[in-house]
């Protein structure tokens, strides 16, 4: 067994059940779309296409096809954008801790209130087909074969969960350090996720693959910074500056401002 002096320098080594937990998430959100992409077939798809339009991720709807259509691709640029924002607003909160900067100490709520917001867009707006705002009924929306649909959900979900958890840390409701882990291990799972997210059968395919690439890789090094930041005790406090927090923070900046400027 370690010594209690090592494990309370390393307080996210402490607390690995936060780590379990966010990685069974990963799991279960993941998993439906790896098992889509194996058993996909091209034949399949096309004899859909020829009856149907396409929704996302090949999910066959009735009327035109969405996926690509100048309608869809507006729709889609206008969440990219306001997720953007959201970002912006969480990556500026935590960019005043890295630089250890004492002004504006409310604006440590920007982070959660952020959060919360993206987590209910995400969960009413993501995809305009599906449960609440579409023709998908709840069932077929969380529980369909659309992987699309099902990881934006999957994203509403732990961005609402981590809100309120953030919510509760930096009101002082959760004091144990280990609650600190589940952001970072968040942007490393929604890092992740983005290598299997596709846009189905969309004209700019190739070109959506290489943003989300872009911040996926971004998202997996500042969770990464984060965690390490947190596992050495190398948080900002008392005017001292972190520079694995510097990281953290400095790339949900770029990928705040790559969302805004997103297109298809």
């Amino acid at each position: 067994m370690m010594p209690a002096r090592f494990l309370s320098n390393r307080p996210i080594l402490a607390t690995g059940w936060a780590f379990f937990l966010l990685i069974t998430l990963l799991g279960a959100v993941t998993g439906p779309a790896l098992a889509q992409h194996a058993e996909s077939a091209p034949e399949s798809s096309h004899g859909a296409m020829s009856e149907h339009g396409h929704g996302h991720g090949g999910a066959a709807t009735s009327g035109p096809k969405w996926e690509g259509s100048p309608e869809g691709v507006a729709y889609s640029e206008r969440n990219h954008h306001l997720a953007g924002a959201f970002v912006l607003l969480i990556a500026l909160t935590e960019l005043r801790e890295a630089l250890a900067l004492t002004l504006l100490a409310w604006s440590r709520f920007l982070l959660p209130a952020a959060m919360l917001g993206a987590g209910i867009f995400l969960l009413v707006w993501s995809d305009h087909e599906a449960w609440p705002i579409g023709a998908l009924s709840f069932a077929q929306t969380f529980f369909g074969s659309d992987h699309e649909i099902l990881q934006h959900k999957a994203y509403g979900i732990l961005l609402f969960a981590v809100g309120v958890i953030e919510s509760l840390r930096r009101a002082g409701r959760l004091s144990h350090a280990g609650w600190a882990a589940p952001l970072p291990v968040f942007a490393i799972i929604g890092g992740l996720m983005l290598f299997l997210h596709s846009h189905g059968d969309h004209p700019s395919a190739q070109k959506i693959a290489l943003n989300h690439a872009v911040m996926g890789t971004m998202a997996i090094i500042a969770g990464s910074s984060r965690l390490v930041s947190a596992g050495t005790g190398q948080q900002a406090s008392q005017g001292r500056l972190s520079r694995w927090n510097l990281v953290w923070s400095i790339l949900i900046v770029a990928i705040g401002v790559q969302l805004l400027f997103y297109s298809e």
